[in-house]
């Protein structure tokens, strides 16, 4: 399935440059927005920047159509909008502070990733 590979793609990307805690959520059956949520931890506003424009480079030429990369002045939280697969890449604090895994995690069928 392409999302999959997709979804993998974006998983890469974010093991390039070292993000934490990668969590794959499958959101099919809770949202019509989109289908899958990845979630990463960045330990600064430099590679939180840095995780976002590479995995937005890498969507680009596996073909994925990119609608928006938000967040990445502040560098806090930014997130990828690819359509069908959203990445939010996130400092420690901020990550804490929404734990979006609690909020989209009532039903959804959770893949935990281990970055390399």
């Amino acid at each position: 399935m392409r999302l999959n590979k997709l979804t993998q793609t974006a998983v890469t990307a974010l093991e390039d440059i070292k993000a934490r805690d990668i969590k794959v959520l499958d959101v099919r059956k809770l949202s019509t927005f989109y289908d899958f949520l990845v979630i990463a931890t960045a330990e600064s506003n430099r590679q939180v920047k840095a995780l976002a424009h590479h995995v937005r480079d890498r969507m680009k030429e596996a073909g994925a159509r990119v609608l928006g990369l938000e967040g990445e002045e502040a560098g806090e939280w930014a997130l990828v909008d690819c359509g069908d697969i959203v990445i939010h890449v996130m400092q420690p604090a901020v990550r804490a502070y929404y734990n979006l895994e609690e909020l989209w995690d009532a039903g959804a069928t959770r893949r935990r990733v281990k970055a390399a």
